[in-house]
């Protein structure tokens, strides 16, 4: 069974995962934007979807389309946790629009600023970014209708926190609707803690059973499984950023590949 990290090593945790998602923040370039763009089509974003965001907002790092799993009604106030550089945030925002309200949580500086700076080019004022952790949520009780992420949660070291804080932010009656990936079996630690493992979305990932448990025992319900597919389908052996982990890690291409097949995305509906 896999367990979270002790509360010790949660904070170097969170600070490593930090530290990586900065440089993707800083670094990030219109050959990037390109990749990306590609990665969005494969994880089931439309071209009006792509289109809809600022250049520079869709960063290639997700799993899946959050926006896609339930329908976001007008007026109703969002959450989007770990909302990088604003591209589920936006897209929500379009979605709920004027009269609704999003807010995005990260705790990455340069992804806030990355963030805010695309929604005003975006000229979208119904949108918020703050900055904090997702397992001690900047958002008052049962203030909100429905809560969004994209590959972020299975990256916390502690996501029975995350995910209890999600049901003490929701209304009742509220809903998630996450994109997040799971393992179907174990995969080395050498994989699971790398810094590079956690930017590619695998690092810290938890087996499937026990990821499904870890919502339902924080206080949800009609927890279901929409989609899924598995992380092979988005994963491409020549992308820059997997040769460059396989390097780091010493791994083949034929384990890479394996590991790929044991990592599953899934679109996950549950209501408080």
């Amino acid at each position: 069974m896999t367990t979270e990290k002790r509360p010790q090593d949660a904070d170097r945790v969170r600070s490593m995962v930090s530290e990586g998602y900065a440089r993707v923040a800083k670094t990030h370039s219109a050959a990037d934007g390109a990749h990306a763009r590609v990665v969005g089509e494969r994880l089931g974003y439309s071209q009006e979807d792509l289109d809809a965001v600022p250049e520079g907002a869709n960063l290639g790092v997700g799993c899946g389309n959050p926006t896609a799993i339930d329908r976001l009604r007008p007026g109703e106030t969002v959450v989007d946790l770990g909302s990088g550089a604003g591209f589920d945030a936006l897209l929500a925002a379009r979605q709920v629009g004027p009269t609704g309200r999003v807010i995005g949580v990260d705790m990455t500086e340069a992804m806030l600023e990355r963030a805010r700076a695309n929604a005003r080019k975006a000229g979208v004022s119904h949108v918020e970014f703050r900055k904090g952790n997702i397992e001690a949520l900047p958002i008052e009780d049962e203030s909100v209708d429905a809560i969004i992420s994209n590959c972020v949660i299975n990256l916390s070291p502690e996501k029975d926190r995350v995910y209890r804080e999600a049901c003490r932010v929701l209304r009742p009656g509220g809903r998630i609707m996450i994109s997040d990936i799971v393992l179907e079996r174990e995969l080395p630690a050498v994989v699971l803690d790398s810094i590079d493992a956690y930017i590619g979305c695998v690092g810290g990932a938890s087996l499937r059973a026990d990821y499904l448990e870890t919502i339902a025992k924080a206080g949800f319900s009609e927890v279901r499984v929409d989609r899924e597919a598995s992380f092979a389908t988005a994963f491409d052996i020549e992308d820059p950023r997997v040769r460059e982990v396989m390097e780091k890690l010493e791994i083949s291409e034929d384990e890479a590949k394996a590991y790929a097949d044991a990592v599953t995305s899934l679109h996950i509906y549950a209501k408080k």
